[in-house]
């Protein structure tokens, strides 16, 4: 067996232990949150037309091509304790979001909800139209035809949807920092991680370590994004 400490990495400690965790864990909830209302936005986006279709479409595709800090300013104007749904929640409620782990879940939603629109999107146009006409003219009402037939056209799409995004939320940056801080065991996540290892003299092994993690999940989520989408695709006969 390789010696790590010669190649440059270490073993993970407590800490990196916590950092993955919490990446893993700030990771599923953002998707659990996001993913409903993706497919909600994504149906109406790919089976409604009306006014300001372009301009809904633009909104949620914004955070692909703002910078993530951006994302991460406008989540603290919005939701911080001073901004008007931040104060919301937090005299309502007694919730603040701003430098805590639902904080740090929020962004990650925020900045992966147009890769999961975008999936499902792309798998409610590619579903026949015909099939859904078919079941109106038996007599199904709008909600029976989307969950006997529009969600399960749909499901490679939403499900590769979701692993992609859970891949894409264990790497997010720089919305996390922006808006929940690096505060170690609570919103400092893998990345997050790996930047603080790198400004600690001697941290080098450590973020190597980290590193090399951090391609390992997001490849494993990739490859089987991939290949769950190929046999949901050909269970369907596509």
């Amino acid at each position: 067996m390789p010696d790590l400490a010669a190649l440059g990495f270490t073993a993970l400690g407590p800490e990196e232990w916590d950092a993955i965790r919490l990446t893993l864990t700030v990771a599923a909830r953002a998707v659990g949150f996001g993913l409903p209302l993706a497919v909600a936005i994504a149906w109406v986006l790919a089976r409604c037309r009306f006014p300001g279709h372009a301009v809904l479409n633009a909104l949620v595709h914004l955070p692909l091509v703002l910078p993530p800090v951006v994302t991460g300013w406008l989540l603290l104007l919005v939701f911080g304790v001073r901004g008007p749904l931040g104060m919301l929640l937090h005299e309502w409620f007694g919730v603040r979001l701003v430098f805590t782990t639902a904080g740090a879940s929020l962004a990650c939603a925020v900045m992966t909800f147009p890769v999961m629109v975008r999936a499902v999107r792309i798998a409610l146009e590619a579903a026949d139209p015909g099939l859904e006409q078919a079941a109106r003219t038996l007599g199904a009402g709008r909600l029976d035809r989307f969950c006997s037939i529009t969600l399960p056209l749909a499901s490679p799409g939403i499900l590769v949807g979701a692993i992609v995004g859970y891949a894409t939320c264990l790497g997010e940056f720089g919305a996390v920092i922006t808006f929940a801080a690096s505060i170690p065991g609570q919103t400092q996540t893998l990345p997050l991680a790996i930047y603080a290892a790198l400004q600690t003299p001697g941290g080098e092994a450590r973020a190597a370590t980290l590193s090399m993690v951090s391609v390992g999940l997001a490849l494993a989520g990739l490859v089987l994004s991939e290949w769950l989408g190929r046999r949901l695709n050909a269970a369907l006969g596509r």
